[in-house]
């Protein structure tokens, strides 16, 4: 790190830092316009437009039904999405928005080898919708911006895949972050609006690394996700991303002048949240996790909410550990009663 920006990593307070003193609904309402602002998305909201959704295919598989469609979120972009419906034969199905981080796509969510040379290591671990289906849930799996299909690249596994897109939307007052997250929102209304096999009262999200960074925004700014989950992400700022090298896509112009990640969890509190972490993450390291957590739960019992929270560590390194985060999902959703 550059040694004044160490400096000032260690001087710096947060504006808006969580402080129990303060009159929770107005703060929280200070979060949010912040977080709306410094991520893009008042910009970003500016240039809507309708879905104009168009079907690809429609394929019967073993155990479930794979609808590939895409949609219009904005003027000049559409989302790539694949989504899977168990063939058990219920009216409707509680959705899990599964979302992949820095592999070569979404469609390892589905199972598929698209470039052997990577994915092949990454499967069946990686292949998060068809876990979703095994576990009873419709999936809706969504290529990020700049990864997979929509990176601005060819080369599958470019480290700096992201880069691109990420540094033209900072130029441009906004952030892929917000981006990604506003193609969430959006993909909540074409399921509602053209899906009726989708319970759209009960969504959940979940994805490991920036599907679980993404998970953890998309929560914090769309009501309609009932339960977050996101995977190898949850930290503190000063702990991961300010201090070490991170992908381009984590950042948020002047975010650690007002907030840490985790004041944001006031945001999705009192809807439940379950934080998925590795013992041994080199990335997102647990001590950080730990620290981020302690004032999650705080915001959390502040909220009145203090049973909706928990943290999960499993004993791995920056790994997506499926079981785990299955068990967890599952249990959480019984909590809050959804059949599937």
């Amino acid at each position: 790190m550059e040694p004044c920006h160490d400096i000032l990593n260690e001087r710096i307070k947060q504006e808006l830092a969580f402080d129990e003193g303060v009159d929770f609904d107005r703060w929280k309402a200070e979060i949010r316009d912040k977080f709306m602002s410094l991520t893009g998305l008042y910009e970003i909201e500016k240039n809507a437009r309708a879905p104009a959704l168009e079907i690809e295919f429609e394929e019967k598989k073993d155990g479930y039904t794979l609808t590939r469609f895409t949609f219009a979120s904005e003027v000049g972009t559409r989302v790539p999405c694949y989504l899977l419906v168990p063939d058990t034969g219920r009216r409707q199905y509680p959705v899990a928005i599964t979302l992949q981080g820095h592999s070569t796509g979404f469609h390892n969510s589905i199972g598929e080898i698209k470039f052997p040379e990577y994915d092949t290591n990454y499967q069946p671990r990686g292949a998060f919708g068809l876990q979703a289906v095994e576990n009873g849930y419709a999936a809706l799996c969504i290529e990020q911006r700049g990864m997979g299909e929509r990176r601005p690249t060819e080369k599958p596994r470019d480290a700096k895949m992201c880069l691109y897109t990420a540094m033209t939307a900072l130029m441009l007052g906004r952030t892929v972050l917000g981006e990604r997250v506003w193609d969430i929102h959006c993909a909540i209304d074409v399921l509602r609006d053209h899906f009726p096999v989708c319970n759209t009262e009960q969504i959940l999200v979940t994805g490991n690394s920036g599907g679980g960074t993404a998970s953890y925004y998309a929560a914090c700014y769309d009501e309609r996700i009932k339960l977050a989950v996101p995977s190898c992400a949850f930290c503190t700022y000063k702990a991961s991303i300010l201090d070490m090298f991170h992908c381009s896509c984590n950042y948020i112009p002047n975010a650690y002048r007002y907030f840490e990640m985790q004041d944001l969890s006031c945001l999705i509190a009192p809807r439940p949240i379950a934080v998925i972490a590795g013992e041994k993450d080199p990335i997102f390291p647990i001590c950080g996790v730990r620290e981020g957590y302690a004032t999650l739960e705080r915001i959390y019992a502040r909220a009145g909410v203090a049973d909706r929270c928990r943290m999960v560590v499993t004993p791995r390194e920056h790994w997506w550990c499926a079981d785990l985060v299955w068990d967890t999902i599952n249990a959480e959703v019984a909590k809050l009663g959804w059949e599937r």
